[in-house]
């Protein structure tokens, strides 16, 4: 996969106003800190950053374009996005620096294909978690990991163990939890039928009950029964 390169410069911390100014000219504040702890102010261009954020995964390696020696050529991934809570504007991010040396653990989101057999029998698909947590070389961070559905039926469960990994990817669990299944439709007719039966008229038979038996011909009343007026 290719890495994708992004325009980085080193910004000035002070005066307090710089930030809002940044902001202003199309640039987004934000720190590139790696394992050590060590951290550096940078900006980049606000239309740059977010063409770099269309891929499926988030977590995709990044190279960096600087003058500035101590941050040209150095591989990032994006770490976490602040946004204006009303405008949803890009406000600050963090970039964490990868040693292309070692194996990297991240979250890699999972993508579903295919259509369960378990559907046409009117079962639900169920998706249990929505990423997975794998350990691999940087250079091979996969976009996603793809989920085949087709063979599910009602019950049938798909667990981390039955993913397929590509590469040097591994995943790593500690117990072999379930990422997907397909629910039997009851699941979801249940509360249905328990609405429909509290909004029943006190003494009503609820929908789908049997309506009481009307009186055979000729049969007597009960006892105590008024008779009936003969014509």
């Amino acid at each position: 996969m290719e890495t994708p390169e992004l325009i980085c410069e080193m910004r000035p911390t002070r005066p307090k106003g710089t930030l809002k100014a940044l902001r202003r000219q199309g640039r987004i504040p934000g720190v590139v800190y790696g394992a050590k702890g060590n951290s550096t102010p940078v900006a980049v261009d606000a239309t740059e950053l977010r063409n770099g954020m269309h891929g499926t995964s988030r977590q995709r390696l990044i190279r960096l374009k600087s003058n500035a020696p101590e941050l040209n050529d150095r591989h990032i991934i994006l770490k976490d996005i602040q946004r204006a809570p009303v405008s949803g504007q890009i406000l600050h991010v963090d970039f964490y620096e990868v040693d292309m040396s070692k194996p990297l653990r991240l979250s890699v989101p999972l993508k579903f294909t295919g259509r369960a057999a378990g559907i046409v029998d009117g079962g639900i698909l169920q998706p249990l978690v929505r990423e997975v947590e794998v350990e691999c070389p940087p250079l091979e961070i996969p976009e996603s990991i793809e989920v085949d559905v087709t063979p599910l039926r009602i019950h049938d469960v798909i667990h981390v163990s039955d993913l397929k990994f590509s590469g040097n990817v591994k995943p790593i669990y500690d117990s072999d939890y379930a990422v997907v299944s397909v629910l039997p439709p009851t699941v979801a007719e249940a509360p249905v039928a328990a609405a429909a039966a509290e909004a029943a008229p006190e003494g009503a038979p609820a929908e789908g009950a049997a309506a009481p038996a009307a009186p055979a011909a000729g049969a007597q009343p009960a006892a105590g029964a008024a008779p009936g007026k003969s014509s």
